[in-house]
């Protein structure tokens, strides 16, 4: 899928997509669900193996 198929199919902006995916800006809960729900996979599936931060 490309980058702009992606920010279509989740109701985002294509430029937002390219600069989370470029590590430009940091990506909220909502824009997460959004693109999971874009690519057909839960947050659980596409987060697994991310280590947590201790605060």
């Amino acid at each position: 899928m490309s980058q702009e198929g992606l920010a279509h199919e989740a109701g985002l902006d294509r430029s937002y997509v390219g600069r989370i995916e470029r590590g430009e800006h940091n990506l909220t809960f909502v824009a997460l669900v959004k693109l999971c729900r874009a690519m057909k996979c839960d947050v659980a599936t596409l987060t697994a193996g991310i280590p947590v931060m201790a605060s």
